[in-house]
């Protein structure tokens, strides 16, 4: 009897054993791997499955086994990402001449060339943040390694990454790559994904290839990895890969490296074995430098007064992304209008802009506070491990509205609702997703905390 046919008869005597609930979570998504030896490996969808599995159904599966085969198994629980690299080094040798990942793939940098060190203007915020970025551009891997850029989002991390790429690939014959971090998970989790595939060995050898055979490695975002447990255990591999052989790592995120407490402490340290630098929000002087620097970019000719700069830098918020979006929204109100720019028109085209502030958006602390207040909970009791009703089922009605109403991305979510893991936050959106259909006063519940959050 083959594993599949073999595990689909244990399934079926699982499930008319303990309810559905309980087989739709723990046992759906599972399949045996090998039975060998008095061994049956069995693959599970996430690291909490084996511990789970192993402390409440083992005798259960071992029963079934039992009954289909006529013997008692040791019971082994994997993820598909443990048994990635089982027997790789053989499998390499056989396909070395024939990997089709080497014949066509072509590597890309993914750097934009925009940004320079020539166009990044420097401010009191920035200063040292950008002496340090091209302290590491003219020596790579021999000074600050890692250089770990951290700060809100706006201010202007992202530039000084690909300037120093940029500065880089110019002045030397040296390999630089720039990925997100959530570009790093998607690509490991193809590995998972391709585990049946014949094709599965050469995509890791890709995917090796790709992050260790390189001189320089730029991720963006490193705090997306949070709850990504074993794409962090690869990451773990490729920083140590590239810092033995004095290969640069740089590395952005919102929050400094003693702040992602998600983060293995392993990981953590690392993190600070080089130079850890902060970018700082705005000042006026630079805010007002970074309007002058767009408007001359845009080759604007009507002449903005500097009244009108002062006002929009003292009164737009510090994302200079929304500080630069300004300068267009300004011209074509003017140029809609028929009418020069002045203090007046500015104040009139830019009221959203100003009223708003960019800090009153609808964001995840801006979710969290509302639905917090109509369950009359704490925001702490939202970002908390308790799992009573009261505070759970608020908790995933906030991660629903935080994905419907926000960009942020699922592990962003989870990170700030005290590190949950991503696939929580999935099952939370999905849970309530199928509860507003069916139930008439959750769907009005939900109306009104969207209403909230909008106004």
């Amino acid at each position: 009897m083959d594993n599949s046919l073999l595990w689909s008869k244990i399934l079926e005597r699982i499930k008319n054993e303990i309810n559905s609930l309980s087989y739709q979570t723990w046992f759906e998504e599972t399949k045996l791997y090998d039975l060998s030896k008095g061994v049956a490996r069995i693959i599970v969808p996430y690291a909490l499955h084996k511990d789970h599995l192993a402390n409440n159904y083992k005798k259960l599966i071992n029963s079934c086994f039992i009954d289909e085969i006529g013997e008692q198994v040791e019971l082994e629980f994997l993820i598909q990402e443990d048994i990635i690299d089982e027997n790789i080094e053989d499998k390499r040798i056989e396909i070395q001449e024939e990997n089709i990942y080497d014949k066509n793939f072509k590597f890309e940098s993914n750097l934009n060339k925009k940004y320079t060190f020539d166009n990044f203007i420097v401010g009191n915020s920035n200063r040292f943040a950008q002496a340090a970025a091209l302290a590491v551009a003219e020596k790579p891997g021999e000074t600050y390694n890692p250089l770990f850029i951290y700060g809100n989002s706006g201010l202007g991390k992202t530039h000084l990454m690909h300037a120093i790429g940029n500065y880089i690939e110019k002045n030397s014959n040296k390999k630089v790559l720039y990925v997100t971090s959530e570009t790093f998970v998607s690509e490991f989790v193809e590995i998972t994904k391709k585990q049946e595939n014949k094709s599965n060995f050469e995509y890791i050898d890709f995917f090796k290839q790709k992050y260790r055979n390189i001189d320089v490695l730029i991720i963006d975002d490193i705090q997306f990895l949070a709850g990504a447990t074993e794409s962090q255990k690869e990451f773990f591999h490729t920083f140590n890969n590239l810092y033995g052989e004095n290969k640069q790592i740089i590395i952005s995120s919102d929050r400094s490296p003693n702040d992602l407490k998600v983060f293995e402490d392993r990981l953590r340290t690392r993190f600070s074995w080089g130079l850890p630098v902060n970018i700082y929000p705005p000042d006026f002087d630079l805010k007002v430098a970074i309007l002058k620097k767009r408007i001359i970019g845009e080759q604007v000719t009507t002449e903005i007064p500097d009244q009108v700069i002062e006002y929009m830098a003292s009164n737009i918020g510090t994302d200079i992304r929304q500080l630069e979006g300004s300068v267009n929204r300004l011209m074509a109100y003017s140029t809609m209008m028929g009418a020069d720019i002045d203090l007046n028109l500015a104040i009139e085209a830019l009221k959203d802009y100003v009223n708003a502030g960019f800090s009153e958006k609808n964001d995840v602390s801006r979710v969290q506070k509302i639905v917090a207040e109509y369950f009359k909970i704490s925001i702490e009791d939202l970002k908390s491990k308790k799992r009573n009703a009261d505070i759970a089922f608020p908790r995933q009605i906030a991660m629903y509205l935080c994905r419907k109403l926000t960009d942020e991305s699922f592990p962003k979510i989870g990170i700030e609702f005290g590190g949950k893991d991503h696939s929580t936050v999935m099952h939370s959106c999905e849970k309530i997703a199928q509860e507003i259909e069916n139930n008439k006063g959750l769907a009005e519940v939900i109306d009104k905390l969207e209403k909230d959050i909008r106004n």
